[in-house]
């Protein structure tokens, strides 16, 4: 497995537990597809709890004001980029 895989499996794993969907496998989230709306059908309390996440897994935050937030929870493969770019631990 290479590493952007490794890091979109990582992601998912952490969006499941976080937002407790536990009927979605790891690999039923496509790495391309929408995470809010369409896809995932994820909303804004959702990215909330899933910046709160990363923040203390990877240690850094994810800031609602920051002009690519929308990009940054675009996909899982936008999410999991920003992630590996920015993760502390």
């Amino acid at each position: 497995m290479d590493q952007a895989a490794g890091i979109e499996q990582e992601v998912a794993d952490l969006i499941i537990s976080t937002l407790n969907l536990d009927e979605v496998g790891v690999t039923e989230i496509d790495p391309d597809a929408p995470l809010f709306r369409e896809g995932l059908g994820l909303d804004s309390i959702d990215a909330l709890e899933l910046a709160l996440a990363i923040s203390g897994r990877y240690g850094f935050q994810i800031k609602s004001d920051d002009s690519e937030t929308l990009s940054i929870f675009s996909s899982l493969r936008s999410l999991a980029e920003h992630i590996q770019r920015n993760r502390i631990r």
